[in-house]
């Protein structure tokens, strides 16, 4: 397989010089379906941010589809427009990626910077809309649709740019089940079309149908594990390190016993550098 990233040693910090990543490595290869856990402030977002050419860390080193992801490489406007072809981002909050009057100027403007024609550009919008069943609200301006509704308009105004590798964070946050689940079963048929999917997020409940691969990121904002979901996931002791479960101690009369809760659903949105 085709390394699609290639993270090593990355270190990033904040203005105020505390630490968001510390030395943190990284791979996804094409085709992958690769999750990036941790709990609020771990960040997983902020490492999703370097995936994209957002951030840039201070030290260590990002290669995308083999060659290096900086600052520098990105004043190439070639090379900017090729990576910007091939990796889309959906933010964790819509608001912040929405801007256009009307559904359909929000889907069509990625197409648009990317300079193809009306025609192609129209038909990217309508079978995006189609796939996506958004045709309804084409004209409605994205910030009068649910949450809901402006998650899937956001995922669309990804794909019709018909990226290669979908960068996602906390995908499911905020969202009704029925949502999710939506946006689950979205992510596995994205995947098994051929593109490649790297989460961010701190939900456990979804991870085994969105992942092939997971890493943890602990509270001292390193890799504290990488592997399997299905082996990982069952490891209480190292959910707990990362913050992603917690002991609960139940008392009956005299007796008490103590097992594992893990952070299965959220029902409110993490801070943008989680």
């Amino acid at each position: 397989m085709v390394m699609v990233f290639e993270v090593k040693d990355v270190v990033y910090k904040y203005a105020d010089d505390s630490p968001a990543l510390d030395g943190v490595s990284f791979r996804a290869k094409a085709g992958e379906k690769v999750a990036i856990l941790g709990a609020n402030g771990s960040g997983k977002s902020t490492l999703l941010h370097i995936l994209d050419g957002l951030y840039f860390p201070v030290s260590g080193s990002v290669h995308a589809f083999g060659r290096p992801l900086t600052e520098e490489s990105l004043h190439d406007m070639s090379l900017a427009k090729e990576f910007r072809r091939r990796v889309g981002f959906v933010f964790q909050n819509p608001d912040v990626q929405l801007f256009s009057s009307t559904v359909w100027d929000e889907v069509a403007f990625g197409p648009l910077q990317l300079g193809l024609t009306d025609s192609e550009v129209s038909r990217r919008v309508n079978d995006v809309l189609e796939m996506l069943n958004l045709k309804k609200v084409a004209n409605r301006h994205p910030y009068n649709l649910s949450g809901g509704e402006k998650k899937k308009v956001a995922i669309a105004s990804v794909l019709a740019c018909n990226p290669d590798v979908l960068l996602l964070d906390e995908p499911t946050a905020g969202l009704d089940p029925k949502t999710q689940a939506w946006v689950v079963d979205c992510i596995v048929g994205l995947n098994r079309a051929g593109k490649t999917i790297i989460t961010a997020t701190h939900d456990l409940s979804t991870v085994r149908e969105t992942a092939d691969r997971i890493y943890i990121l602990g509270e001292e904002h390193k890799v504290i594990a990488e592997g399997n979901p299905a082996g990982l996931l069952q490891d209480e002791e190292l959910l707990i390190r990362g913050n992603l479960a917690h002991y609960h101690v139940h008392r009956h009369g005299l007796l008490t016993h103590a097992h594992a809760h893990r952070h299965l659903t959220h029902d409110h949105h993490e801070p943008h550098d989680a």
